[in-house]
């Protein structure tokens, strides 16, 4: 289906209930731009390998529109990797789009770095894990502050797949994530993690559907907002469970730090669950900073903006503590730690 055969969303459906489609589109909802592509590099030793366009296999909006634009689009394989990729994904012009398509046999550790100064980017991130495989996988948003940014990412895990999928959103002025796995295959698990610093009049709607097709399957989904100024984030989460997918453990658990009056957190979790014998769990929480962990910190020297700080730093951290990947922990929480040393020097 084409662009322009697909109606507008009503934002009475789910996934564009707080962001409308309007609202992220780069210019009229019935113009498609003429798009930059993204440049994507990375190291000597890997090859990116470019592709050319294909039949859009969804009739989804949003996938369906970035497919249109005709930005660049990789292939990029990995088969037992040893070392870290980290591929440098950057944005310029005033529409700049690009996908990327991830194969992974064996094992590999991979980090996509967004930066740039457009006015408008978007990226289409998907990828299977095969049978038996694992990717330890990092995201990180630093584009310029007054970027609008649509991402979406389609996952496939089969048979005694694991992947740990990390999240790490900073920059951008309104931002939309649309993040969707499948557990395909018995014995497959999902490990996510999303942590979102906003800031100013920042607006970042993170979406997340994890689906268990299959019984013996496992995820766990921690996301985790600090908000200040007049910022808005919006967490949703949906998690299934298919008919006869028995003995399948899955969790998510949203949290949200206020640090102004005028910042606003909704935490939405949905559970569709068609099996019987599952454990499912959901929780969801928002709160200001807690005065007296404040009081405690400025009661040992510490000023008041460097004690906000070192709470938020703690909390946007623990986001990360259900991985299990060192080299995928250590660099989101490097990642972080600049990104706030830096703001607090502002």
């Amino acid at each position: 289906m084409m662009y322009h055969q697909i109606p507008i969303p009503p934002r009475s459906e789910h996934l564009w209930r707080y962001t409308p489609w309007h609202r992220i589109h780069p210019s009229k909802p019935d113009v498609i731009p003429s798009a930059d592509g993204i440049v994507f590099k990375t190291q000597d030793n890997v090859s990116l390998i470019e592709t050319s366009s294909t039949e859009p296999t969804s009739s989804e909006i949003a996938r369906t529109f970035l497919h249109e634009c005709e930005g660049s689009s990789y292939n990029l394989s990995l088969d037992n990797i040893t070392e870290p990729i980290h591929i440098n994904a950057r944005c310029s012009g005033h529409v700049s789009v690009g996908s990327l398509n991830v194969e992974v046999k064996g094992s590999a550790v991979l980090f996509i770095h967004l930066t740039g100064e457009p006015e408008w980017a978007g990226i289409h991130i998907t990828g299977t894990v095969h049978p038996n495989s694992q990717l330890f996988y990092g995201f990180i948003n630093e584009l310029d502050s007054n970027a609008k940014f649509l991402r979406c990412e389609d996952w496939n895990l089969q048979r005694d797949a694991s992947m740990e999928n990390a999240t790490l959103s900073l920059g951008g002025f309104r931002c939309k994530t649309d993040i969707r796995s499948s557990l395909n295959g018995t014995g497959a698990s999902l490990r996510q993690a999303i942590t979102v610093n906003a800031n100013g009049a920042q607006h970042d709607d993170e979406h997340v559907e994890i689906h268990h097709h299959h019984g013996h399957t496992y995820s766990d989904l921690v996301m985790n907002s600090a908000c200040g100024g007049s910022s808005h984030f919006i967490g949703t989460g949906l998690l299934t469970i298919a008919e006869g997918a028995n003995k399948t453990d899955a969790s998510q658990v949203f949290r949200n730090l206020l640090l102004s009056e005028k910042a606003r957190a909704e935490a939405i979790p949905e559970l569709e669950v068609l099996a019987d014998d599952v454990s499912a769990a959901h929780g969801a929480a928002s709160a200001p900073v807690d005065s007296e962990q404040m009081h405690y910190l400025m009661s040992r020297g510490l000023n008041p903006d460097d004690a906000q700080s070192m709470i938020v730093s703690g909390f946007l951290n623990d986001a990360f503590s259900n991985l299990t990947n060192t080299a995928l922990i250590e660099e989101m929480r490097t990642r972080l730690t600049v990104h706030l040393e830096c703001e607090l020097k502002r």
